[in-house]
């Protein structure tokens, strides 16, 4: 078994593209106008139109209603990025900060309130 990608159900497919975009400094695939993907070396994510959701099965799914799951992105400074994601992120939940587990983390809101977490550990 191979994990894929993770997948946003969001009302606004260009502007979850557009923040992921500038978040990440990737390019967003557009699929379909109402699918996109950011690929990675190890998945995807993807960012799929509530108008979707149907094929899905009724009620599967709720766009902006995640308050369980974080985004994790691995990266090289996190104190480099919170400097530059000013201005382009509006919801921080915390400045840099070290974790008891070994890591440096950055927490931000994209615009439909899904936790992002920029990290590096605090070793390497």
């Amino acid at each position: 078994m191979t994990f894929a990608a993770t997948r946003i159900i969001t009302d606004d497919v260009d502007g979850l593209v557009a923040f992921y975009e500038a978040v990440t400094g990737g390019t967003v695939e557009r699929l379909h106008p109402l699918f996109a993907q950011l690929n990675t070396s190890i998945g995807s994510l993807a960012i799929a139109s509530s108008a979707t959701a149907g094929l899905l099965g009724e009620g599967a799914v709720e766009p902006a209603a995640n308050r369980s799951v974080v985004l994790d992105f691995l990266v090289a400074d996190v104190d480099a990025e919170y400097q530059r994601l000013q201005g382009v992120v509006t919801s921080f939940v915390n400045e840099p900060t070290d974790m008891p587990w070994g890591n440096r983390s950055l927490l931000f809101r994209d615009p439909d309130g899904n936790l992002v977490n920029f990290f590096a550990p605090l070793n390497g």
